[in-house]
């Protein structure tokens, strides 16, 4: 639920009385400004609750064209991990996909990481911080796995708009690689920038470039466009 833009209205100062010949009327009160809320400030969702969600439009960057509308909806959360179900528009069939506490994927029904994906955040976020991350991906119907590794860097604060409002972030540019464990010869590259907003605790832009041979295969941005608490 997008919170709207809310107005308040001046209300008009009604007319003074007739004055009495030996005193002077006192002063009105002066009228109190109007309450302006600032337009599409963001709901407070700093703590992870079930039934917060946020809805994603994912668009092809090669092509400009929108790809999909993706909806994360939290379906229980404890102390350390948080379970999400996923649903494309126009698609009735779902998933779900289990997150640790700083939003680091550790299973997304199919793949498997151990300990985690990496592409999470590592509070508390100030601007220069860095870390590295190693993990192996299992795929649990195929039985392939990959090796991972990146880096990421929190490289500025800074205020984003997109159709859902505007928000305070944190900008974290992730390099990874992907290697097959069974061939040395196959991989992939990925550059992530993530623009993670602390007070809805999540990401309200994140943009993917990723590379096979040095070659781009894929280029696309995924903006929030709606967020809200059951």
């Amino acid at each position: 639920m997008r919170r709207s833009t809310v107005f308040a209205t001046v209300g008009i100062l009604a007319t003074v009385g007739s004055l009495s010949a030996q005193t002077p009327a006192p002063s009105p009160p002066a009228a109190p400004p109007p309450a302006v809320e600032t337009p599409n400030a963001p709901e407070p969702m700093e703590d992870v609750q079930t039934g917060d969600h946020w809805t994603y439009q994912v668009r092809d960057d090669i092509t400009g064209e929108v790809k999909s509308t993706i909806t994360y909806t939290v379906t229980d959360a404890s102390a350390s991990e948080i379970n999400i179900r996923f649903s494309l528009l126009g698609n009735p069939v779902v998933g779900y996909q289990t997150f640790d506490r700083t939003w680091d994927l550790t299973n997304n029904g199919v793949w498997r990481f151990s300990p985690n994906d990496g592409t999470g955040i590592r509070p508390p976020l100030t601007v220069g911080k860095s870390w590295s991350f190693k993990n192996t991906a299992l795929n649990t119907k195929a039985g392939n796995s990959l090796k991972r590794s990146g880096t990421a860097k929190v490289v500025a604060q800074e205020s984003v708009t997109t159709s859902a409002g505007t928000f305070d972030t944190f900008k974290i540019e992730t390099t990874l690689q992907e290697d097959n464990a069974a061939d040395a010869t196959k991989k992939l590259q990925f550059v992530l920038e993530t623009w993670y907003a602390p007070a809805i605790d999540h990401w309200v832009k994140r943009s993917s470039i990723v590379r096979s041979d040095g070659r781009i295969r894929d280029k696309s941005t995924a903006e929030l466009v709606d967020y809200g608490r059951r």
